[in-house]
């Protein structure tokens, strides 16, 4: 639940940056991701929809996924993810999109991912059921690699090299606390 409302205006978010790049080959490469989001030809294929088949694997239904937020169940950590992702997105330097998005980000998910497929496997989900990490394993190490390719080419001056250093920290920090609040949400129980 909480990762579906992280992801899921992703597709809006790269549509967002994209109209701020400058440059045809990084609005190509953007685009190429973002329809890898969308997935036009086969829209079953979704990555939010995939992030929702892997929740009715859980036991969820649709409408516990898509509507959390309308319950209050969103968690101020994951709140604050969301909302990193629209500032990098719209108004941070590019410097700071392409490193704090696509290398920090996207660049986790390749090595983040297989861990959670192998414990996945031992709990009984298929392959079909993991289809949404299955895709970010496979494609997010070339995004990370075009993430590189472009934060070099946006942070020009040593001042915005730092922007572009700070982004991909607060990009770790603000996962690492979304995943913290997800655990302590699970874990601690609530109080009465």
């Amino acid at each position: 639940v909480q990762h579906y409302y992280y992801i899921a205006p992703i597709p809006q978010q790269f549509a967002a940056l994209y109209a701020r790049l400058p440059d045809l080959d990084a609005r190509q490469h953007l685009l190429e991701n973002l329809l890898g989001e969308e997935m036009p030809d086969t829209p079953e294929k979704r990555h939010p929809d995939l992030l929702i088949n892997f929740a009715e694997a859980c036991g969820l239904t649709r409408d516990d996924v898509v509507n959390a937020d309308l319950r209050d169940e969103i968690l101020p950590t994951t709140r604050a993810m969301r909302a990193w992702i629209w500032e990098l997105s719209t108004i941070r330097h590019l410097a700071e999109s392409a490193a704090g998005i696509m290398v920090a980000l996207e660049g986790q998910l390749p090595t983040l991912y297989p861990a959670y497929v192998k414990a996945m496997r031992k709990m009984g989900f298929s392959e079909e059921d993991m289809e949404f990490f299955h895709v970010h394993i496979e494609g997010d190490e070339e995004h990370a690699h075009i993430g590189l390719e472009l934060t070099d080419r946006y942070a020009t001056t040593e001042a915005l090299q730092e922007r572009a250093i700070a982004a991909v920290r607060a990009s770790a920090s603000l996962r690492w606390s979304m995943l913290d609040g997800i655990q302590a949400a699970l874990v601690v129980p609530k109080a009465a």
